[in-house]
């Protein structure tokens, strides 16, 4: 005699392989819900924001500093995105991205413009402006003021203009600073950097350390220096960048090798191309890039006389670089920008690169 269960007469080796299918179905759903999990959004709107608001797209707060102390506190699986919609954010201290949940390489901390360069509907007009007036809010190293500071891996910065800091008492500020060499995987990229020397300056657009630090598609205008990268820094990569007229350098390295990528970058206009710190000197390659109008090409950091001084036995390896040529760029001549502001003419040399804002 078969041998039943309960009062549905269903064979048990009927109901185990049903159980086991069933069992089969829940995972397969929870698996599905866990790669699928939204992302925790919250919208600012400098003009017409309110911090006392939900943070929602009809309802964003008013700053950033307040979307960043709620992003921080969230628990959530996913992304953390922060959206900021076009108009000026004035920092009166640092942002310092922090989250208390740990992040992973599949969910990642963002705060990016809510029109993006690559949008069809994109002007620069509407790039979110980044303006710090703060004083001194940092003794890393020496005193000095940062914009954004990413206390987290696993972040990323896009589509913003930073300018320099409007605080007269403030004599070096960095928009983006990442001072924890144990952090990893940091993307800055389609980011403008725009200073004035004799008002809004910038000491340097991005410093960072730590590994896998990727900047890309950004633009450095008139910045003291653009990129300083020092500590435990394998995995770097700078590509499609354009840096011009910075009146120190455009790049600064550390003194340890690290695993680097340096292609696609416009460099014009600066004093020196790349900077060696102390006893710096590793080899590494310049690839497909256009390196134009320099006063010196490598320099290194003296401490006796607290300046730079120009390197001949540097060991920097080129291919396919161009030291000769004219750039042309975009600039504002009119009172509406126009819309390649800042980036090559199709005639100039090292447009083919791709380098700058747009993807294309």
């Amino acid at each position: 005699m078969k041998e039943y269960c309960h009062e549905k007469l269903i064979p048990k080796k009927f109901k185990t392989t049903h159980m086991r299918k069933s069992w089969y179905l829940i995972v397969f759903i929870l698996c599905f819900l866990i790669h699928a999990i939204p992302a925790q959004t919250i919208y600012v709107d400098a003009v017409n924001g309110n911090d006392h608001q939900a943070g929602q797209l009809a309802t964003p707060l008013q700053s950033i500093a307040k979307a960043v102390q709620i992003a921080n506190a969230l628990t959530g699986q996913g992304n953390i995105i922060i959206k900021l919609m076009p108009g000026t954010y004035v920092l009166d201290d640092k942002i310092a991205i922090n989250p208390i949940k740990m992040l992973k390489d599949t969910a990642r901390y963002i705060i990016e413009a809510h029109i993006m360069p690559s949008d069809s509907d994109w002007i620069p007009e509407k790039m979110p402006i980044i303006q710090s007036v703060s004083a001194n809010n940092s003794d890393t190293q020496f005193p000095h003021s940062t914009g954004f500071l990413v206390a987290s891996s696993h972040v990323t910065i896009r589509g913003l203009k930073f300018l320099g800091n409007a605080n007269p008492e403030v004599p070096f500020y960095y928009p983006i600073t990442r001072e924890n060499p144990a952090l990893q995987d940091m993307v800055v990229s389609q980011c403008l950097f725009i200073a004035e020397q004799n008002s809004t300056a910038i000491q340097g657009g991005v410093w960072a350390q730590g590994q896998t630090i990727d900047i890309n598609h950004c633009v450095f205008k008139a910045c003291r220096n653009a990129i300083l990268v020092f500590q435990n820094i394998d995995g770097c990569s700078i590509r499609n960048n354009i840096i011009y007229g910075a009146y120190e350098s455009a790049f600064w390295i550390g003194e340890n090798k690290a695993d680097f990528t340096f292609t696609n970058n416009v460099i014009s206009g600066c004093h020196y191309f790349w900077t060696n710190s102390f006893e710096g000197n590793q080899t590494y390659r310049i690839q497909n890039s256009v390196i134009v109008d320099t006063d010196h090409y490598v320099g290194r950091w003296n401490r006796e006389k607290q300046g730079l001084g120009e390197m001949m036995d540097h060991k920097l390896k080129e291919e396919g670089v161009k030291k000769k040529g004219e750039i042309q760029f975009v600039e504002r001549q009119q009172p509406l920008y126009p819309s390649n502001y800042l980036h090559l003419l199709p005639e100039s040399i090292g447009y083919e690169l791709n380098a700058g804002l747009f993807k294309r």
